[in-house]
């Protein structure tokens, strides 16, 4: 067996609202939802933005009808395709690898549990909300040192026009780890099952 751990980040306050759930889908993901939205300031707030990747339990239209019709507050924004790792709670997940995960010594599936709901908790209690140091400037920096490399696909890559391109599983992500120091993180959730290592 193996655990899917989904977690939603309040950006604003550092909370983390994270379930253990058996399988990844819409009904579990809704459950989350369902856990944040009952809750202040939530239920009576205005708008409540959930900045989403594009998982298949919670992409396209159909997700955004879903969500609307039980939340009308609800603003699902989702954000660009295989760029997952914009969004915050990524930060969140790969605290999570490192701290709580590795090493993947856990002799049950309730202790994987018990371990991400206790880090869950302490985290919490320390936690301030992330603060975002890469600029545009930073941005316009890093597409000038794409432009002046020698990588033709990395030079097409930082041109102003938006253009698709097929290569290699992973190359662009490996070409932009060599190049700059930035992590990249690119999870939707964590599975892991004891003893197993994390699952595909």
């Amino acid at each position: 067996g193996a655990w899917a751990y989904l977690a939603a980040l309040d950006v604003h306050r550092a909370k983390v609202f994270g379930r253990c759930e058996r399988k990844t889908g819409i009904a579990p993901f809704e459950r989350l939802v369902d856990h944040v939205m009952h809750q202040p300031p939530y239920s009576q707030a205005r708008r409540v933005f959930w900045i989403m990747d594009n998982g298949s339990s919670h992409r396209g239209a159909r997700c955004v009808a879903r969500l609307q019709a039980k939340y009308p507050r609800l603003v699902p924004v989702h954000g660009p395709i295989h760029a997952s790792w914009l969004n915050q709670i990524e930060i969140y997940f790969s605290i999570i690898q490192r701290k709580v995960l590795t090493p993947n010594d856990f002799p049950s599936l309730g202790a994987v549990k018990q371990r991400l709901l206790a880090f869950q908790t302490h985290y919490e209690a320390m936690a301030q909300p992330f603060k975002w140091k890469f600029t545009r400037h930073d941005l316009a920096k890093l597409l000038n040192k794409f432009r002046s490399h020698a990588d033709p696909l990395l030079r097409i890559a930082a041109e102003p026009k938006i253009r698709v391109w097929t290569y290699e599983p992973g190359y662009l992500a490996r070409k932009l780890a060599e190049l700059t120091s930035l992590p990249l993180y690119p999870l939707d959730m964590i599975q892991y099952r004891p003893g197993g290592g994390e699952v595909p």
